[in-house]
């Protein structure tokens, strides 16, 4: 017992030993992460806690660094989150390797965390979301928004939004056909039109406008928007549609405009241009924006997209936005499940993409001070979620691909400027 006792002090000794004589830790990206999630979330809460953090892009899949700290040191072992102390000597011999020419490597300072902001009703709804499901496993806080803070001017408080399955087109997702009797589908309905009537609009339609046009001076003014399935296309066709109506009896109670496609003013979008409504309203489907199943020819089996390598040096905000372990990342459904390339604007940044099928799956681009970024499907890690399915358990996917795209995004605020080279 007493030789037990002398060997775990022993132990300890060294470990602390060790750890004086070292100064940074190492949090690798690459395969030899246990779990690449969680490891955004200690990234996140190494900023909170006013430690700054160094993003590698492009080494060993978009590895973190940081000055060593006992408190950090125990966080990773709690979180369970592969990493490795390393000396001030080894820390140096990275950065010079990052520094040279003659690799595709960059370091990106993270300076402060971001403010999260989740655009969500606050009633349980028949569908989950991916990105409240990751930060809530990364263990990164968020707050949860809708019309009344986005109206009522509260935007300006945060540094990051996230908008998921939503219609901003004042259609309830064009879930008339299959759900319209629903129990939720009739009170989804009654909730938006009590919403609407809040705020002085007597259609739905007319509010969800007012959100976006709203959503669109945060990002203007210097905000960062991110956006998943529906609430991607359905979103830019709400701004193009200003001023018409596009919605049939059943969601709004008058006729639409027949003429309403001729006058879509695509200016106003942020990604799609030239696209055509789908103007039946029993159709799942908001504008031939989206690849429809039939159009796509894909199974689950052959299903995947390729993430674009960007210039580290020269790039650096697409190189953040597409750090992963891999460049092939696994498909998957959402009512919007991907871009037709030939509807999407020339200045878009294009991140991942199918090329057999001429489907963009992640893209990117700049509005006025801020940006904004565009994710088809519902849920990397379920390839057909239907509606009323219980949500993914990330446990069992600690290094999803497709969920990493959703982390870059959350830290890309967080960049303010690049670390001196040494």
């Amino acid at each position: 017992m007493v030789v037990t006792m002398r060997l775990v002090l022993l132990l300890s000794f060294l470990l602390a030993f060790r750890s004086g004589l070292s100064n940074s830790i190492f949090i690798p990206m690459d395969e030899n992460q246990s779990n690449h999630l969680k490891a955004y979330g200690i990234a996140y809460w190494i900023l909170r806690n006013n430690v700054e953090v160094d993003w590698l892009l492009n080494y060993r899949g978009g590895s973190f660094m940081c000055e060593y700290n006992p408190s950090i040191h125990n966080e990773l072992v709690v979180r369970g989150v592969s990493f490795e102390v390393i000396s001030s000597a080894q820390a140096n011999q990275i950065i010079t390797e990052i520094s040279s020419p003659a690799v595709n490597y960059d370091i990106m300072r993270l300076e402060k965390y971001p403010k999260i902001a989740v655009y969500s009703p606050k009633t349980a709804q028949p569908w989950d979301d991916a990105v409240t499901l990751v930060l809530t496993y990364a263990e990164i806080p968020y707050t949860i928004i809708y019309d009344d803070e986005v109206l009522g001017g509260e935007l300006p408080k945060f540094d990051w939004l996230h908008l998921h399955h939503e219609d901003f087109t004042g259609q309830y997702g064009k879930f008339y056909a299959t759900f319209g009797n629903f129990p939720w589908y009739v009170e989804q309905q009654k909730e938006a039109e009590e919403m609407a009537r809040k705020h002085g609009f007597y259609k739905v339609s007319q509010l969800k406008l007012a959100v976006a046009k709203k959503i669109k001076e945060f990002v203007a003014g210097g905000g960062f928007m991110f956006a998943m399935c529906s609430a991607t296309d359905s979103y830019d066709i709400a701004l193009a549609a200003e001023g018409l109506d596009i919605c049939e009896r059943m969601f709004d109670g008058d006729a639409a405009d027949q003429d309403a496609q001729r006058k879509l003013n695509f200016e106003n979008t942020f990604a799609f241009t030239d696209f055509k409504l789908v103007r039946d309203p029993y159709a799942y489907e908001f504008s031939d924006i989206d690849n429809q199943p039939q159009e796509r020819g894909l199974r689950q089996d052959n299903d995947y997209f390729t993430l674009f390598e960007f210039s580290a040096k020269w790039d650096p905000i697409p190189s953040m936005l597409t750090q992963n372990h891999t460049k092939i990342v696994q498909g998957f459904f959402g009512q919007t499940t991907g871009f037709k390339k030939n509807l999407i604007k020339p200045d878009v940044v294009i991140m991942g993409e199918n090329r057999e099928i001429k489907e963009t799956k992640y893209i990117h681009g700049v509005m006025g001070k801020g940006f904004w970024t565009f994710y088809g499907g519902h849920d990397p890690e379920d390839y057909q979620h239907q509606v009323g399915e219980e949500p993914t358990d990330l446990n069992q996917h600690p290094k999803s691909a497709g969920y990493r795209l959703i982390l870059n995004n959350v830290l890309f605020p967080a960049a303010k400027k690049k670390k001196q080279k040494t």
